[in-house]
């Protein structure tokens, strides 16, 4: 008999899901963690310290532009640094010791170290050997870099150092205008960083609805984030507390440099498979760095599966969560299943932007028939009261049956608004169905539902 059912090696948002969804099945099961504390990057250097830090300087651009237009009078407040960094490790610490307990709960076992697969069937962990009879890679990724960029975490920075500085800088460059390299500028520039993005592309938030990453542009812009598009950057030369960026502009090869405190280097990621020993087992990797796997997550090594940011598709904690609730089910013998056509994406800036199934351009590119519905927050009653009345609700629909194709919005609360879209896509609504359904007034959502009119005979509030 194996010692385990099944072995997750990653205790990240898919690997520690799929361990607690193995468990509620019945699987005996164990979890490989190399960190000191569970949750993977998204919890201690990713997704959850940082919406601590937005908010923390959301709360503080409100109180220095909006709160004496409410009547609410005083000097603004002074920020202390070390005070902030302290409330985002307080919030990292909730999470982790939430996991903890959910283990604990599920009388999961962790196995504390870093895994590798000698053979199949076996996981290594530190000198110990254990068996199991199903194993899940759910190892996550690692920040990418540019050749001629070292990372120093210190002057050169990823989003972990990004989350740790020592001061605030008085200049800050972003190189890559993605949700990592957005999300950080925009928490400097309220702290009072001068904030320079440089993108090798000639737009920002590549794979984005184009009107909606315009008009993205333009708000960062007015919030004071300056943007150096069609950039390719050459090199970073650091000393102990400054950095000069390189780059060449792509249009006439013509060459400049910028001068900063910190340069945060948000390129992406790749997936983390280091020491796991996949060559030696065998197992197929794809050319950049993914792990192979069919349709219910198994590798080509029988009884090695793969979920997350290790495998192909968007690098996201909930594509990673819903993955690993899906290969649960698989090896416990029922069906697993993942709607990739309705995996929304949120970027976590004020105001937020979010989006989920397809974009203009994609249906352009596929000649498919379409409609747009649009409906701006300047109509919403609620955006209005709270200073958010900046951007809109685009919702696409098929010309011919008005099934709900995609959603975009730019707007207070988007990454929240964005989901009864995907319940709706998830169950094959039209645009009249979201149409139709009563919201509560005044709510951001009725900006949802008017989009979804002017996919129809108009909507009311424009």
């Amino acid at each position: 008999m194996a010692d385990y059912d099944v072995i997750v090696i990653g205790g990240g948002p898919g690997g520690y899901v799929c361990a607690i969804r193995c468990a509620q099945l019945g699987l005996k099961t164990a979890c490989v963690e190399g960190r000191e504390t569970l949750g993977g990057t998204c919890l201690n250097v990713g997704c959850i310290p940082s919406k601590a830090l937005l908010h923390a300087t959301h709360s503080l651009h409100e109180a220095e532009h909006n709160f004496a237009t409410m009547g609410l009078k005083g000097k603004s407040p002074s920020v202390d640094w070390k005070q902030m960094l302290s409330y985002k490790d307080d919030v990292i610490g909730q999470n982790t010791k939430g996991i903890e307990f959910l283990f604990k709960k599920n009388k999961i076992d962790w196995l504390k170290g870093w895994g590798s697969i000698p053979a199949a069937g076996q996981v290594k962990v530190g000198d110990e050997v254990h068996n199991a009879k199903n194993i899940v890679i759910a190892t996550g990724s690692e920040a990418s870099s540019l050749p001629g960029v070292e990372i120093d975490e210190k002057v050169v920075v990823t989003s972990t150092g990004a989350l740790e500085l020592g001061k605030i800088p008085k200049k800050l460059v972003v190189i890559g205008a993605g949700v990592i390299g957005l999300e950080m500028g925009s928490v400097y520039a309220r702290l009072g960083a001068e904030v320079t993005v440089v993108e090798f592309l000639d737009h920002i938030t590549p794979g984005m609805d184009a009107e909606v990453a315009r008009s993205f542009q333009k708000l960062l812009k007015k919030q004071g984030l300056d943007f150096i598009l069609g950039a390719a950057v050459q090199k970073v030369d650091a000393t102990k507390t400054k950095a000069k960026v390189t780059y060449k502009l792509r249009k006439d090869d013509s060459e400049a440099t910028l001068e900063a405190d910190t340069v945060l280097v948000a390129t992406g990621r790749k997936p983390f498979t280091d020491g796991l020993g996949l060559d030696a087992l065998g197992v197929e990797v794809l050319p950049r760095g993914q792990i192979k796997t069919d349709a219910h997550w198994a590798t080509n090594v029988k009884g090695v599966y793969a979920i997350g940011d290790a495998i192909e598709g968007p690098m996201l904690a909930h594509k990673a969560e819903d993955e690993g609730m899906a290969v649960a089910e698989v090896i416990a013998g029922k069906h697993g299943h993942v709607n990739y056509d309705v995996i929304p994406g949120v970027i976590y800036t004020a105001p937020e932007v979010a989006s989920v199934g397809k974009t203009e351009e994609q249906l352009k590119e596929e000649g498919r028939a379409y409609k747009v519905g649009k409906f701006s927050f300047m109509g919403n009653a609620r955006a209005k009261a709270v200073f958010q009345g900046e951007g809109f609700v685009k919702l696409l629909a098929d010309k011919d049956t008005d099934r709900i194709l995609g959603a975009h919005i730019i707007g207070p609360a988007a990454g929240d608004l964005i989901h009864e879209v995907c319940v709706a896509m998830e169950f094959g609504a039209s645009a009249q169905d979201l149409a139709l359904t009563c919201h509560a007034h005044p709510t951001y959502s009725e900006a949802v539902r008017e989009a979804a009119l002017a996919c129809g005979d108009g909507a009311i509030h424009a």
